[in-house]
């Protein structure tokens, strides 16, 4: 099986899975906010996993807030600023048409709170123009949000130079890196955000744990009250996810410069060898800076549903660029977004590699589309 479907999760570390083998049956099931011996395990299990996700990311323990998600933490960031925000008079939200449904849907409860959300467009190469975003910081701006990393694409936002300008304007800075850990340089020093949002499953920690940075001096209201995670999220928390979060995060960390390295040659062979032996097939964000395990291709004359099952069927799990909501088969806003036409849309497929993607998968995943694609085609 060759498993091309990073974006969506990425498989568990072996050293994650055995950490959660250990914390699930060795015992050191108390609960951290309980006094007695076993919480008090628990607390300091609890910390020593705050600690370390601090000590990757560039800022203090006490900053982070785990979740149950990377969208729980994009709501939180969103909504719970907003509700929270010190200067009452301003109502302005500034953020993309690209960002993760998540953060879309927060944005619209935003709206019928009283905000007045503008949501820019990127460039044909998916790319938000940073003097756009410049343009768009008026002083009635209370909040900017800007994902690092595009989930569909790969193309990355210039977050950086967004959140220097925001902290210039006084003005909170969110960047949902969600899809940025583990594959591009990823912290508070790279990006000097107000509020950041990761997810463990797409570094190779389990499905179901996300963290959210606050830093010193910016208030959040919870969306789940309760006396946890500072007061900014209720509800019992979850010490091996926590724990296998820090250990994934540490991990890939570690690992990114060599594995990007690697992997985005693959990705740029597998994008080349493509080219060379398909017509009609483009990279929908080529020219953008990207993510180096990223490849979204549309194929011209293709329904990509037709070509997903197709691979899916020699075992070659990938993902299309279309979403299934309610029965109905929609185009990804993303790719609409960028200038594509519904049919475009729905004619791309997104490729997203990992750490232990093969020169042999890339061969393989090639003339797999070459039989394919010319079949599916002719379908009409």
């Amino acid at each position: 099986m060759i498993y091309w479907d990073h974006n969506a999760a990425a498989p568990v570390r072996a050293e994650v899975g055995a950490l959660l083998a250990r914390a699930f049956t060795d015992g050191g099931f108390g609960n951290a906010s309980s006094v007695h011996g076993g919480g008090r395990e628990a607390r300091g299990r609890l910390d020593a996993a705050r600690a370390k996700v601090a000590r990757v990311l560039g800022c203090e323990p006490k900053e982070l807030t785990f979740t149950a998600s990377g969208s729980e933490a994009d709501a939180l960031a969103l909504l719970g600023s907003w509700a929270a925000r010190p200067v009452r008079e301003r109502r302005r939200v500034v953020s993309t048409t690209v960002e993760h449904p998540a953060a879309l849907g927060a944005l619209t409860r935003l709206e019928k709170e009283g905000a007045q959300v503008v949501r820019l467009s990127p460039a044909s190469d998916g790319r938000v123009p940073l003097e756009a975003v410049l343009d768009a910081l008026t002083p009635d701006t209370a909040l900017c949000s800007l994902m690092w990393a595009n989930n569909e694409t790969g193309v990355l936002q210039p977050v950086s130079e967004a959140a220097r300008a925001c902290r210039q304007r006084g003005i909170l800075f969110h960047t949902d890196a969600v899809q940025a850990a583990g594959k591009v340089p990823c912290n508070l020093r790279e990006v000097d955000a107000d509020l950041l949002s990761l997810s463990a499953h797409k570094f190779g920690g389990p499905q179901g744990v996300g963290v959210l940075v606050v830093r010193k001096g910016v208030d959040v209201r919870a969306l789940t009250p309760g006396h946890q995670e500072g007061g900014r999220r209720g509800g019992t928390q979850n010490v091996p996810y926590a724990e296998a979060l820090a250990l994934a995060l540490e991990l890939a960390t570690a690992d990114q410069p060599t594995t990007a390295e690697r992997v985005g040659a693959l990705r740029d062979a597998f994008e080349q060898q493509v080219l060379q032996r398909l017509p009609g097939v483009t990279v929908n964000g080529a020219g953008a800076p990207r993510v180096p395990n990223t490849s979204n291709l549309r194929f011209d004359g293709v329904e990509g549903e037709a070509l997903l099952m197709a691979l899916d069927l020699e075992d070659i799990r990938v993902s299309s660029g279309a979403a299934c909501a309610s029965g109905t088969l929609t185009p990804s806003h993303v790719l609409r977004a960028m200038g594509l036409s519904p049919a475009e849309a729905r004619g791309s497929l997104r490729f997203s590699l990992g750490p232990g993607t093969t020169a042999a998968e890339v061969s393989r995943v090639v003339d797999a589309l070459c039989t394919h694609v010319p079949l599916v085609r002719a379908l009409g």
